[in-house]
């Protein structure tokens, strides 16, 4: 993730320095219009910050059960499981824009749209596999969980524009945003989450202004500021989720603007 957020960064430091050669000046009336709209595509990278109990006899609601597979399965007061990131898989992310000019150097963005993405979960008890036993998933040993999130997206954000040179115009973001994962089934899932979360947004872009359009290169980070940690599954082996002390959500998207 940090090789390709450091390949992001030098692809908008590249456009910046392109920026300073002289070019015919294009859409110079665009950014004094009050409201415009657009349309975005992205790539996001899906993550979560998680904190687990140790040992898992600290959470209260944890119970110890005797299972008739217990193979590397049984978990008791005193084991330590932990939760982890197996590994990251990009999504797509696509939204509208709506964009209110508040100023010479400010904006205010709207940008509701749908990110789908998946999560890659593993465990380990006391440092060591811990097998996945999934009564919906059709095998009784999985090496990991997946999670696949449909979230619609209601960002609002403050957009803060640098002068314009020649035809590019480097800006930063920030604001928050509320995401509802509507991907979530009937069924009981092996680590419930709650559908709704709140972020904090940030992030930095670059401006070009083509013929007809102006094209934004964009790198922003959303961090969770809730815990997503649902209800335990009551008919699933319950020691997964109740390992799990905390749970939150951090997305790190790559958008091409088209405005």
């Amino acid at each position: 993730m940090k090789k390709q957020i450091t390949l992001y960064l030098f692809i908008l430091i590249g456009l910046a320095s392109y920026a300073q050669k002289p070019h015919v000046l294009n859409l110079t009336n665009f950014d004094n219009k009050k409201i415009h709209f657009g349309f975005s595509l992205g790539m996001n990278v899906q993550d979560y910050r998680l904190e687990s109990w140790s040992p898992i006899g600290a959470n209260p609601e944890f119970v110890e059960k005797d299972f008739t597979n217990p193979e590397g399965g049984q978990v008791t007061m005193v084991d330590t499981v932990r939760t982890d990131i197996a590994t990251t898989v990009p999504g797509l992310t696509v939204a509208v824009v709506i964009n209110l000019r508040l100023g010479e150097y400010f904006d205010l963005r709207f940008l509701p749209g749908l990110s789908f993405g998946e999560r890659r979960l593993t465990f380990t008890k006391n440092g060591e596999y811990l097998p996945v036993y999934d009564i919906y998933a059709g095998t009784t040993d999985l090496e990991v969980v997946s999670v696949k999130s449909t979230y619609l997206d209601f960002p609002l954000m403050v957009k803060y524009k640098s002068s314009r040179l020649n035809n590019q115009r480097p800006y930063i973001i920030g604001g928050f945003a509320y995401r509802l994962d509507i991907s979530k089934s009937g069924e009981e899932d092996l680590v419930q989450l709650k559908k709704g979360g709140l972020y904090l947004e940030a992030g930095v872009g670059l401006d070009s202004y083509l013929r007809f359009f102006r094209f934004s290169t964009e790198l922003k980070v959303s961090l969770g500021l809730n815990n997503l940690i649902g209800d335990t599954p009551i008919e699933q082996r319950q020691y997964y989720s109740q390992s799990i002390k905390s749970i939150s959500s951090h997305i790190f998207t790559l958008s091409f603007h088209f405005e």
